[in-house]
């Protein structure tokens, strides 16, 4: 079951400047998919798993990060 939750974070000025930037700029993308990608890349990436891409928490962002990245 995928379950969508609601996240409230504060974020630097000059973040927010460039997220509304890129946002303008790609019609396609909104908040929410920027920050699935961003989120599951950084746990991809900062995760405590192995290398080995054999975790079950590792596949599930990988699977997350693609398919946010290739959403239509």
């Amino acid at each position: 079951m995928n379950a969508n939750i609601s996240i409230l974070a504060e974020i630097p000025e000059d973040l927010h400047k460039s997220l509304k930037n890129y946002l303008d700029k790609h019609p396609n993308w909104d908040q929410d998919r920027v920050f699935a990608a961003a989120l599951s890349l950084f746990l991809m990436q900062n995760g405590n798993h192995q290398p080995s891409n054999s975790s079950p928490n590792y596949q599930t962002c990988a699977r997350i990060y693609l398919e946010t990245l290739f959403q239509q």
